[in-house]
């Protein structure tokens, strides 16, 4: 019934609005529906005035803006289209129309119109702000310092254009001015968390670290709700191996619910860092859990493991790490040597050997085929094997000059004597 009323009155509103001057017809009544939230009676209305008058961009303009706030975007577009292109001098048309391509990823419809606005108008910052905006994201960085220059200019106090100017300078790699403007911005306005926080990564990059730390320690004192702050701060301190104090900021970020990967993964090495590893392979669970690619995760669930004593868990992981390098990783020779570090301690000493063995094809270490030799002699029992090993090791140390090598090889000749003997008499 509501609806058939409102279809019954909306005819002999329009009347009214014709009734008006024909030079300028009154939309206020449009105007306060928009400002009552009425979108629907607008749009209602607008549609009826444009049965009749379909070259009307005022209409088509309110219409847009009832869209808009019903979160129509297309329709809005569409209709904001319409009226900018239906009175092409308009700047508030074209100026929603740019923001409405804009917020639809349409950044190339936008800036066209937008350069537009601001060659008529270059002390517009809305226009500019856009424009700015995605001059930025196109890496036009030279195009935005000169817009944001021209308002600088013109205020120098004002410390949030004196950070995009510093924003743009540091993406566009120039970090000695930028780290002038940012410091200008902190004089300006000493809690300005941007400037503090782009400081920080300035300093950090130039080996500043502990100018970067003391900068984010301020800014968590200004703001200790931003976690971001903590991040930051935690991930300087991981990266300068200060693991204690990075650890309190990743239980910090963990706990606002930010469990990303990398937060997960950087906490549980801190933890096994501060000889911690039952906590460590809680957190590095939860990363693996996530994301089972990461190298540094799998690597670290493995050497944890092992330190835990908890073998197979770690044989697991160490063998994941072996199949998740690529023949031409230096580090894979490593990996099968921790492999059999891990298979040795769980008595399992032929798979031990294999491990060691296969280290061999991708790096150069002579001690491992001391430890084959020494299993083979020691826990298989295998004379034959153990005497070919020491001798491949004896083969690759004759040169060496050291005192304290040379009276180790003559240990080793001893028992590969000693070992040869035993197998003589076992044979007679």
């Amino acid at each position: 019934m509501k609806r058939i009323i409102i279809l019954f009155l909306i005819p002999m509103f329009i009347s009214s609005l014709q009734g008006q001057s024909l030079e300028k017809p009154d939309y206020s009544k449009i105007d306060m529906m928009l400002i009552r939230g009425e979108f629907n009676r607008v749009i209602d209305t607008c549609t009826m005035i444009l049965e009749k008058d379909t070259i009307n961009p005022e209409v088509y303009y309110k219409l847009g803006t009832a869209y808009q706030n019903i979160l129509s975007d297309d329709k809005s577009l569409e209709c904001f289209l319409k009226a900018a292109t239906l009175s092409p001098d308009n700047n508030t048309y074209n100026f929603t129309l740019a923001k409405s391509y804009f917020n639809k990823g349409k950044t190339e419809q936008s800036k066209e119109i937008l350069e537009r606005l601001c060659a008529s108008d270059s002390t517009n910052w809305p226009y500019a702000y856009y424009l700015t905006s995605i001059y930025m994201q196109e890496e036009n960085y030279e195009e935005s310092i000169k817009i944001y220059y021209r308002f600088y200019k013109k205020d120098y106090f004002n410390y949030l254009l004196t950070d995009k100017i510093g924003y743009a300078l540091l993406k566009k790699g120039d970090s000695e001015k930028a780290i002038d403007l940012f410091n200008k911005s902190l004089e300006i306005n000493s809690k300005d968390i941007n400037a503090i926080k782009n400081l920080a990564y300035l300093y950090a990059g130039k080996l500043g670290a502990d100018t970067a730390v003391k900068l984010l320690t301020k800014g968590i004192e200004i703001d200790p709700a931003d976690i971001d702050l903590y991040a930051r701060r935690a991930a300087i301190n991981y990266t300068v191996l200060n693991y204690k104090k990075a650890l309190v900021d990743y239980l910090k970020v963990l706990s606002s619910g930010d469990s990303s990967v990398l937060n997960l993964k950087r906490a549980g090495i801190s933890f096994a860092f501060n000889s911690k590893p039952e906590e460590a392979v809680t957190l590095l669970q939860k990363a693996y859990q996530k994301d089972s690619s990461d190298y540094e995760t799998v690597h670290n669930l493995a050497l944890n493991y092992r330190s835990l004593k908890e073998i197979k868990k770690s044989i697991y992981y160490y063998n994941r790490c072996v199949k998740m390098l690529s023949p031409e990783v230096n580090e894979l020779g490593l990996n099968y040597i921790l492999l059999g570090e891990a298979l040795k301690s769980g008595n399992q000493y032929t798979e031990a050997i294999n491990a060691y063995r296969k280290s061999q094809e991708f790096r150069s270490d002579n001690s491992v085929y001391m430890i084959i030799a020494n299993l083979y002699d020691e826990k298989l029992n295998e004379s034959a094997k153990a005497i070919h090993y020491y001798e491949l090791y004896l083969s690759r140390t004759k040169n060496s000059k050291d005192k304290h090598e040379t009276e180790y090889q003559e240990s080793i000749t001893k028992r590969i004597e000693s070992l040869k003997k035993q197998d003589k008499t076992n044979k007679k």
